[in-house]
């Protein structure tokens, strides 16, 4: 599948999720306003073309952007929402730990838990949202190494690689209460076992964590209905 233009945006639907957490051993419902996200994780060459820079170790334009903090993509995400005239969903203030999220911004930012998840799913209600070999690269099959992005087959609204080939970002903290800053990561990654690919899989990293199994993708919020 050739990624063609790596900024396309998907369209996906409003839904209700359910997540959970293992060590509270807890879940709780989280509704979901319609949003859109990139079809696929953010490309070496699309990372290159706003930022200037190519952070990853294993190169290759359509290869995913790997070895990027949660820091990174918070940055990448305000960068190419300025490239492309629209507000950022981020104020980054240089006294404050955390970037604060302005919700009404129509520029890129990082999907919360609850869309990725939900747009991972795609209405589905399985482990995953097709047979693993077939939508994702994961220990079993990646050679020991990254792939290009669209190599394997989409979810139900178009997106790919939701699961396997690198872990995504996500904007949520992962549990304060026990790991601080840590923020949110999903999807599974290309050297990850079977059981770390599926949809309900939470993994949690410092924002300013880099690894080469570990990228984003990013999604804008739908815009309101006019009156």
């Amino acid at each position: 599948m050739d990624a063609g233009a790596e900024s396309d945006m998907v369209a996906v639907p409003s839904g209700r999720v359910i997540l959970s957490d293992r060590r509270t051993q807890s879940s709780w419902p989280v509704e979901v306003a319609p949003f859109r996200m990139s079809a696929f994780p953010v490309t070496q060459s699309w990372y290159a073309q706003v930022t200037g820079q190519r952070p990853s170790g294993a190169q290759g334009d359509r290869l995913p952007v790997e070895g990027v903090s949660w820091w990174d993509a918070v940055r990448f995400c305000n960068a190419l929402s300025r490239r492309e005239g629209l507000t950022p969903a981020y104020r980054l203030l240089s006294d404050a730990e955390a970037p604060e999220w302005d919700t009404s911004a129509d520029g890129y930012r990082l999907p919360t838990e609850a869309e990725w998840e939900h747009a991972c799913r795609a209405d589905t209600t399985g482990p995953r949202y097709g047979p693993l070999d077939e939508v994702a690269w994961y220990q079993g099959n990646s050679g020991g190494r990254i792939r290009p992005v669209g190599g394997k087959q989409p979810n139900a609204w178009g997106l790919y690689d939701m699961l396997g080939n690198v872990w995504d970002w996500c904007w949520d903290v992962y549990d304060a209460e026990v790991y601080g800053t840590y923020r949110v990561l999903r999807g599974g990654g290309w050297a990850d076992e079977h059981w770390s690919c599926r949809a309900s899989v939470r993994r949690r990293s410092h924002p300013t964590f880099r690894i080469d199994d570990v990228g984003f993708r990013i999604t804008r919020s739908a815009p309101l209905p006019r009156p």
